[in-house]
């Protein structure tokens, strides 16, 4: 990965809709939707990386700095390699990445920040449930205990917020998270789509 990635990131709380706001940017031709807590789950459970995941996120604390980064270059490469993701042709949109000051600093040696999107919901007894629910439908056990949900969301609060304050101000977007999907969906779109124009070429020519 020698040049700069094209990056969007999704950032906000636990719960805010970040993945399902990701989902459906990453089905649009040219946008690559790369969810850190997917590619978590995704690891192997008895696998050493897999063991060392399940240890933090069961607690509902932040997986180690230079561990996420490394497994992030690794899976990046990965969808480079088999041709998932073109990086000189499509825009990659982070969603969980980075959560610290020390992420940002890494990562700033990897991609080159277009636009953060900051979905914002004020109701954190919201997001609870709303995280609640995902577990049933999803068998996130992560997600299942409420004490480990609110410490998720303190966390956010004394570790990630702050992140903000690492990117131009200018690049920084606020989005409601309370509504319909396809509204939320739509104001990021028409915040996104003015940078992706120059990053995403167009398969039809």
């Amino acid at each position: 990965m020698a040049d700069l990635l094209k990056t969007i990131l999704l950032f906000g709380q636990p719960g805010v809709g970040k993945g399902t706001q990701g989902k459906l940017i990453g089905a649009i031709p040219g946008f690559v939707h790369l969810a850190t807590g997917d590619m978590f789950r995704g690891l192997d459970r008895e696998s050493e990386l897999g063991q060392e995941f399940l240890k933090y996120s069961t607690q509902g604390l932040l997986v180690p700095d230079e561990l996420t980064c490394r497994l992030w270059q690794q899976y990046v490469q990965g969808l480079i390699d088999t041709n998932n993701y073109r990086p000189h042709s499509d825009l990659l949109l982070l969603d969980g990445i980075p959560r610290s000051a020390q992420q940002a600093a890494i990562l700033d040696e990897h991609v080159d920040v277009l636009r953060v999107i900051h979905l914002v919901c004020q109701d954190s007894d919201a997001l609870v449930q709303r995280m609640k629910k995902r577990a049933d439908q999803q068998g996130r056990p992560d997600d299942a205990d409420e004490d480990v949900i609110r410490r998720r969301i303190k966390v956010y609060h004394d570790e990630t917020k702050p992140v903000l304050e690492h990117y131009d101000s200018s690049r920084v977007t606020e989005i409601n998270a309370i509504g319909l999907p396809g509204e939320i969906l739509q104001n990021i779109l028409n915040t996104i789509m003015p940078a992706a124009k120059g990053v995403i070429r167009n398969p039809f020519g």
